[in-house]
C-alpha cells in the first residue's frame, strides 16, 4: 500500500498504520515522490563523499500561494496548513540529510481558514548540525534544498518535482553544475513498492522513516502552539 504524504501528524497514528498492515500481511510505504528520484539520490552520495566538508546547516523552503478556504488543504478538520502539506517535504529532505532532529522550533502564521498559511522551522540534530525551512499556503511559489558544509554548499533549486534537475556545488568561489536527465519520480516509486510486494527489493521508505517524519511534524507543530521549543 502506497499512502500519500504525510502518512500523519502524529507518531503514535503512524505506529498504529503500519501495525495493521503488518497484521494484514500487506507493505505500507509513505509517498515521499522525491526519494526515489535520482537527483536525491546524488545529493545523498556527494554529501557523503565529503564534497562540502562537514555538514554544518541544512535550509529547505517549499510554497505556493491558495486562498480558497474550501480547498481539502485549508481545511483543519482534514489536518490541512503548509507544514502538512509542504512543510512535510522540507522535514523530510532535512532528515535525509542530517538525520533525525533533536530539538524543534516552529512558529506559524494561522490564516482566516484556521490553518497555518505560513511555517518556519528550525531544528538541531547531533552533531551541531541545524535545519532551517519555511513553508507557505500563502507565499510565491518557491521549491528549494541546500546542503551548507564547512568546505562548500549542494544546492537544489528543484528538489521536490525534480523537473529540472540540476545540482549545484558550491565551493571556492564557484560552482560545478550536475545535470541530471528528468526521470519520472511517480514511476520509481510505484516500481519500488511493486518490488517490495513481489519480494524483490527492500521499500526506500519503511516504518523508521514515516514514524521519523510524523516525530518532527508534531514537534513542530505543538512548539509552534506553545510557542517553545519541543525536544524529541
Amino acid at each position: 500500500m502506497l499512502c500519500e504524504k504525510p502518512m500523519g501528524r502524529r507518531a503514535s497514528e503512524v505506529e498504529e498504520a503500519f501495525d495493521a498492515a503488518e497484521r494484514a500481511g500487506r507493505i505500507l510505504s509513505e509517498a515521499f515522490m522525491y526519494r526515489h528520484n535520482p537527483q536525491t539520490k546524488r545529493l545523498r552520495q556527494l554529501l557523503d563523499g565529503g564534497a562540502i566538508g562537514d555538514l554544518r546547516v541544512v535550509r529547505a523552503c517549499f510554497s505556493f500561494a491558495l486562498f480558497d478556504e474550501s480547498n481539502i488543504r485549508l481545511r483543519p478538520d482534514l489536518e490541512g496548513g503548509s507544514l502538512m502539506d509542504v512543510g512535510c517535504y522540507c522535514v523530510n529532505g532535512s532528515r535525509l540529510l542530517a538525520g533525525e532532529p533533536e530539538l524543534a522550533f516552529g512558529q506559524q502564521f494561522v490564516g482566516p481558514s484556521g490553518t497555518d498559511w505560513v511555517f518556519t522551522g528550525s531544528l538541531r540534530f547531533s552533531g551541531d548540525v541545524f535545519g532551517l525551512f519555511d513553508c507557505g499556503t500563502a507565499l510565491p511559489l518557491r521549491d528549494e534544498l541546500e546542503a551548507i558544509g564547512e568546505e562548500g554548499s549542494i544546492f537544489l533549486d528543484d528538489p521536490w518535482h525534480a523537473r529540472a534537475p540540476v545540482i549545484e556545488v558550491r565551493r571556492d568561489g564557484g560552482a560545478e553544475r550536475i545535470e541530471l536527465e528528468p526521470t519520472d519520480s511517480y514511476r520509481l516509486e510505484l516500481e519500488n513498492v511493486s518490488d517490495a510486494i513481489r519480494g524483490e527489493a527492500e521499500l526506500v521508505l519503511g516504518r523508521d522513516d514515516a514514524v521519523g517524519n510524523a516525530h518532527a511534524l508534531e514537534a513542530l507543530a505543538a512548539s509552534a502552539e506553545q510557542g517553545a521549543p519541543v525536544r524529541l
